[in-house]
């Protein structure tokens, strides 16, 4: 075989993997389908085996059902989904097991008993708020499990599926913060307020999203707040594919002031006040940062204790290198957390700052810019065309 024909070959199996094996869920990674398979090897087998050595007296059914692997599924592979949370598990499983076993005490025939125990568990989930496409299952399983389940009524519902539930619940609860995941998944506020978060207030709002789902009429495995977050991300995205040409290098601030590790906490706060900054970069003695420290660092209790240094209270610093477009920033920066960026060479020395200040300057520029080049109505009237093409360029 040549090497152009061996070429095309290595390139059609590449694509037929691609096209093949491509994560049908956005945002699949092979790093997160290998932890969903650990962490289903883990949950699923704790489970079965704490019920088989503890519990397993209680009862002559099986001690772990089918609908836990499905759970499982959920739970690890999709933890963000509004159909694995804890409620969810815990509640749609016990829920439906309830309605199957009364629904298999009154209708005789197993096969009518089985398709009302799987609708009226759907309907009991939706009412309760505890979607759980297992939940089925478990229904399913209360009508045609056997002789066993039957025999116990209504405690089915409680051992084996509940009991499987929260300790199938609970491994996930630790595997997902040893793994790094984020579980109960939920939208997090940075302050703490009923606000939303900052992205989201100047952009869409609960009611756009709203407005955007009843015009796909379809019923979406995401909540609405994952929904807005993704949108604006994608803005947030488009933004920077847009203005691309303006680097954080352009924008920087160059005389950065800083502290080192050793400084006294009370000698950083008073640079951060003489200067009116809200942060200043820790560096060691080659200029490269290992940190930054603020007035949120510096209002703990014992941060001008006697004997302590910047070292012991700053935190992690946002770094970014000096080519990077200066929008790709705008997310870090709105974030509620962050309010400066430190921009490094690639040793980590420091070169400039750029703050949430330095951005609205950008963000404003940028406006007019557009202003100039479309004649927004009312605008060229107001200020004079010569000013806005200098502000435009940064001249102004």
């Amino acid at each position: 075989m040549t090497r152009g024909r061996l070429a095309a070959l290595q390139g059609w199996i590449v694509a037929l993997g691609e096209r093949v094996f491509r994560p049908i869920l956005p945002g699949a990674t092979l790093r997160d389908r290998m932890i969903a398979c650990c962490g289903a090897l883990v949950g699923i087998g704790a489970t079965g085996l704490l019920c088989r050595n503890m519990l397993h007296y209680m009862s002559s059914a099986p001690v772990l059902v089918a609908p836990m692997g499905a759970s499982a599924v959920l739970l690890f592979a999709v933890p963000a989904s509004p159909l694995a949370q804890p409620w969810s598990i815990v509640g749609g499983n016990t829920l439906s097991a309830i309605v199957g076993v009364l629904v298999a005490s009154i209708i005789p025939d197993p096969m009518l008993a089985g398709a009302a125990a799987v609708a009226l568990a759907i309907a009991t989930m939706s009412l309760t708020r505890c979607l759980h496409p297992p939940g089925g299952a478990a229904a399913l399983t209360a009508v045609l499990g056997g002789p066993a389940v039957t025999e116990m009524g209504i405690k089915f519902a409680f051992f084996p599926v509940a009991v499987n539930s929260i300790l199938l619940l609970t491994a996930g609860l630790m595997f997902h913060r040893l793994s790094g995941h984020r579980y109960p998944h939920k939208a997090v506020n940075t302050h703490r307020t009923n606000d939303p978060p900052a992205q989201l207030r100047p952009a869409l709002t609960q009611g756009d999203v709203d407005d955007a789902l009843r015009t796909l009429a379809e019923t979406l495995d995401v909540s609405r707040d994952d929904l807005g977050a993704l949108l604006v991300n994608a803005e947030l995205h488009a933004l920077e594919r847009l203005h691309a040409d303006i680097t954080c290098r352009e924008i920087m601030s160059r005389d950065v002031v800083t502290v080192t590790p050793d400084t006294h906490p009370q000698v950083a706060r008073a640079r951060l006040l003489e200067h009116g900054f809200r942060t200043l970069p820790v560096v060691d003695g080659q200029n490269a940062v290992v940190g930054i420290v603020g007035h949120e660092q510096l209002s703990h209790g014992d941060a001008l204790h006697h004997g302590s240094r910047v070292a012991a209270v700053m935190a992690p610093a946002a770094t970014e290198l000096p080519d990077t477009p200066v929008f790709r920033l705008l997310g870090r920066l709105s974030d509620g957390r962050t309010h400066d960026v430190v921009i490094v060479d690639q040793n980590r020395r420091v070169l400039g700052m750029i703050t949430q200040t330095d951005l609205l300057v950008v963000l404003a520029r940028t406006a007019l810019a557009r202003a100039v080049q479309t004649g927004v109505d009312g605008l060229n009237d107001a200020l004079p065309r010569g000013y806005l093409r200098d502000v435009a360029a940064g001249r102004a």
